[in-house]
């Protein structure tokens, strides 16, 4: 991208990705666009459930919804998606997300410049495309999307994480945990025993129960349970086998107020999965637990955090099912190692 292109953008869109933990570790790559157009007025398209990411951003002026599910489903409203993006009359789109449909979606509103990776077959519809090879595959994925910039001559910058919480949700939380009999200087430590894409990157809720008992036990800790809508059953059935009372938020509260949450947490515990980001770039101290995904490219980007894992033959194998059925990888991760990676950080 040459200065007279970069003086021309005066509007840019971001397409976000379209998963939390992603568009968490996109949150560096953001900053770097909004470093190199300083002055620029830029808007995040974004599906519902990853906006509240970008809702409060610094870097960010606006947050456009992508109502996948509703007014912008299926052909039709892919079209009427591309025709509400046409209004705004981008100078620029910048693609964080891989899929031809983003390129494609981009294209059919007219933005004049498309910036991305040349992935899907989608070079055709980008004016700077940029190679993703296979070094670039290998890297953490805060520096992936940096990649985007840097190879269309664009500035990077520090992978650093950053989330900025809404004030309202910080409320919020608050409140939730005083109703709970939660005072403000009380510490809490969060388990986050979901994950998706699959059991394989579960670790087993009965011991996830048993680091709960015994967290408060030897650390005087309120136990948080947390987890998405899918996820009800999953935090009932720990605080079941728990013999200590423990507070199950799990799909029970937006996820802004869940960051807030998790905010508030003296120490995290998860597995490979959007929320341990959020715990990343909150700085919150975290032990992340990987078995079947890439702990190189996805672990959580932050000092405060430590990963558990048991380096095996077969793993990552990077399959939502335990292709050999008995998920060794997280069988060998005990109760005692997790419990004594939370008490090094603390």
């Amino acid at each position: 991208m040459n200065i007279q292109e970069r003086k021309k953008i005066n509007h840019l869109l971001i397409r976000g990705t379209n998963w939390i933990g992603d568009a968490v570790m996109t949150t560096p790559a953001v900053r770097a666009i909004r470093a190199n157009f300083p002055t620029a007025r830029i808007s995040m398209l974004a599906k519902p459930w990853v906006a509240p990411v970008f809702t409060h951003s610094p870097d960010v002026d606006q947050v456009i919804v992508y109502e996948a599910a509703g007014r912008h489903a299926g052909v039709a409203g892919t079209i009427r998606l591309a025709r509400d993006l046409r209004r705004y009359r981008f100078d620029a789109a910048i693609l964080l997300q891989n899929a031809i449909e983003a390129a494609l979606i981009a294209f059919m509103a007219g933005i004049p410049i498309r910036i991305g990776f040349d992935t899907d077959g989608r070079r055709p519809l980008l004016t700077h495309p940029v190679h993703r090879t296979q070094a670039i595959k290998s890297i953490h994925q805060t520096g992936y999307y940096l990649k985007i910039l840097e190879g269309v001559g664009l500035a990077g910058g520090p992978p650093t994480l950053s989330l900025t919480l809404d004030p309202a949700d910080r409320m919020r939380a608050g409140q939730l945990l005083a109703d709970r009999g939660v005072t403000p200087g009380s510490p809490c430590i969060g388990l986050n025993p979901s994950a998706t894409f699959g059991p394989a990157k579960q670790w087993f809720p009965e011991r996830y129960a048993q680091l709960g008992d015994r967290l408060h036990r030897e650390l005087g800790a309120t136990i948080l349970i947390f987890g998405g809508p899918a996820d009800k059953e999953l935090g009932r059935g720990i605080c079941r086998q728990m013999t200590v009372p423990a507070i199950d938020f799990s799909g029970q509260t937006s996820l802004g107020t869940a960051m807030a949450l998790i905010g508030r947490c003296r120490a995290f515990v998860t597995n490979d999965s959007g929320l341990m980001h959020v715990a990343a770039a909150l700085s919150i101290p975290q032990v992340a637990i990987f078995g079947s995904t890439n702990h190189t490219t996805t672990s959580p980007f932050s000092a405060n955090s430590r990963i558990v894992r048991v380096p095996i033959a077969c793993s990552p194998c990077m399959q939502p099912v335990c292709p050999l059925g008995h998920m060794n990888c997280m069988r060998q991760v005990s109760v005692d190692r997790v419990a004594d990676a939370v008490k090094d950080l603390l």
